[in-house]
């Protein structure tokens, strides 16, 4: 099956969603932050409802009014991802049908979490849920997080759906996702900011970035600079980035986007129980990390 290579062009942010002080969803700021990340960090398309974007603790409806709310802003300059992922096929499928309603461009669909199915449920759940709806869906491999890695052979065999289009690659084993893109037409995008470059070596074709809500420029241009084979140039801009693409891990992304965001002035607001929020100690090494990179916080 043959696919359009960067089905979601090259870069994307996986969107934190921004709260009210009270912990209710700021649909507005939701809408700022959205339009920033388009219009200032230059990305191609935004993942919204990721677990960036605490997709565990928001509700199925707070997904839906959040999707509407990013489409409506960008939507007519950025494609828009909506993360459906669940370790349920079945609510899987009832949040695509939702986001495909409310005008999502795309789904990206994590591997099932915490319950360990078999390779064979692995490749039925992706199946199902690209059997139920009419958009192109990106496979989120993240066995660090999800307890279960998608097989070589797996991935192979659901790439002859031709709704399977892309994978959001966070693995960590170049050996596996080469494989992959030698043997299907998936477009790759690294799930790990700082394994961008390396990837691009392989096959990949971006990034589905966390740092990026600050590092957009860097990483686009690092990107297109090896696209138009500047390897030397790519190299310089990893160099750069590379304290804030890892940075940006020293507690879960999700708390730091956050605490940067607040520390900027644009919209995040607080993060919802079991994360906490981030304290000075950890803002002040976040703006360290940053100022390395060459980004003020």
């Amino acid at each position: 099956m043959t696919h359009d290579p960067r089905p979601f062009g090259r870069l994307l942010t996986a969107m934190v969603t921004p709260f009210a002080p009270d912990g209710s969803l700021d649909v507005e700021g939701a809408a700022k932050l959205a339009t920033y990340l388009v219009d200032e960090q230059r990305n191609d398309a935004l993942v919204v409802s990721g677990t960036t974007g605490e997709s565990p603790t928001t509700t199925d409806a707070e997904k839906e009014t959040l999707l509407r709310a990013v489409v409506e802003a960008v939507g007519d300059r950025a494609r828009v991802v909506a993360g459906v992922g669940t370790n349920n096929t079945a609510h899987t499928v009832e949040l695509a049908h939702a986001a495909q309603k409310a005008g999502a461009h795309g789904l990206l669909v994590v591997t099932p979490y915490y319950n360990k199915p078999p390779q064979a449920g692995v490749a039925q759940h992706f199946l199902t849920v690209a059997g139920a709806a009419d958009l192109p869906i990106m496979v989120y491999d993240i066995p660090h997080r999800a307890g279960t890695a998608i097989a070589t052979e797996t991935m192979c065999r659901i790439a002859e759906h031709e709704r399977i289009v892309a994978v959001k690659d966070a693995k960590g084993d170049f050996t596996a996702s080469s494989w992959v893109t030698s043997r299907t037409d998936l477009a790759y995008y690294s799930g790990d900011d700082a394994a961008t470059l390396p990837l691009l070596s392989i096959g990949g074709v971006g990034l589905v970035g966390t740092s990026t809500h600050f590092t957009g420029p860097l990483a686009k241009d690092m990107i297109e600079a090896y696209e138009r084979g500047d390897v030397a140039t790519a190299l310089a801009l990893h160099r750069q980035a590379l304290p804030l693409f890892t940075g940006i891990f020293r507690a879960p992304g999700t708390m730091l986007v956050k605490a940067g965001l607040r520390a900027r002035g644009l919209p995040a607001g607080p993060v919802r129980s079991p994360l906490v929020d981030a304290g000075d100690e950890e803002l002040n090494q976040l703006r360290e990390d940053a100022a390395k990179a060459g980004i003020v916080l």
